[in-house]
C-alpha cells in the first residue's frame, strides 16, 4: 500500500464533484481512509477464489474484468482511468471471486476498503449519495450491453455498442480490438467485418 499524493487525492475530490456538490469539509473524513496501490501491466488484481473488499476508483491505466468458462474467458467489463469497480458479488456476499480483475496497462488506483466504506456509508450523507449514484451508473451500463448481447445480428450488436455504452468510444481507443471482439460475443474475424460495413455505412 502506497500514500495518495494530494494531488491524486484531489483528483478524486474532483470526480465526487462531477456528482454531488461535496465541500473540503465533507470530503476530509473520506480522504482520510483512501489508499493507493499501484499495479503492473499483467498483474492480477484479484484472482479466482479471492474475496473483493475493496471499492477502485482508477488514476492511471486500464483494467479488464473477466471470467473463465470451460476455458473461453468472456468479458465482463474493461475499466479507465476515471472509472470505478469491483466485484460487486463477491463484495456483496464476502464469497469467493469468480471473476478475474487484471492491469492491461500499468494500472495506479485508489480504493476503499469495505469496513470504511459502510462506516462512511452510516456518517456521510454526500458520500452515501455519491457511492448510490456511481453503483447506479455501473449496473446501468452493464444492464445495456446484457440487453445489446441478446441481438443474433452482430452488426445490430456494434450499432448498439455505440448508440448506448457511454464509454464506447473511449474502450476503442484504449482497448486492444480483440478484447473489444470478445466484449460484444463476436470473433475477432466477426468483429473486423461489421467494424468496416458500419464505418462505409457512416461515411
Amino acid at each position: 500500500m502506497q500514500k495518495a499524493h494530494p494531488k491524486e487525492i484531489q483528483i478524486l475530490f474532483d470526480f465526487f464533484n462531477q456528482v454531488y456538490p461535496i465541500t473540503e469539509e465533507e470530503f476530509e473524513p473520506i480522504s482520510k481512509v483512501l489508499k493507493k496501490k499501484s499495479y503492473k501491466k499483467g498483474e492480477a488484481i484479484l484472482n479466482i477464489g479471492q474475496i473483493e473488499t475493496k471499492t477502485s476508483f482508477i488514476l492511471k491505466g486500464t483494467v479488464h474484468q473477466y471470467v473463465i468458462i470451460e476455458h473461453e474467458i468472456f468479458t465482463i467489463d474493461f475499466s479507465l482511468t476515471g472509472m470505478s469497480f469491483n466485484n460487486f458479488t463477491s463484495y456483496m456476499e464476502n464469497s469467493p471471486s469468480n471473476q478475474i480483475q487484471v492491469a492491461l496497462t500499468d494500472v495506479d488506483i485508489l480504493y476503499f476498503e469495505k469496513t470504511a466504506i459502510q462506516k462512511l456509508l452510516l456518517e456521510s450523507q454526500p458520500f452515501c449519495y455519491i457511492y448510490t449514484k456511481l453503483f447506479e451508473q455501473v449496473h446501468l451500463e452493464r444492464e445495456k450491453r446484457s440487453l445489446l448481447l441478446q441481438h443474433k445480428n452482430a452488426y445490430n450488436r456494434y450499432e448498439l455498442f455505440f448508440k448506448t455504452i457511454v464509454k464506447s468510444k473511449d474502450f476503442l481507443e484504449e482497448i486492444p480490438q480483440k478484447l473489444i471482439a470478445n466484449y460484444l460475443g463476436m470473433t475477432p474475424e466477426t468483429y473486423s467485418r461489421v467494424k468496416k460495413e458500419y464505418l462505409k455505412k457512416k461515411s
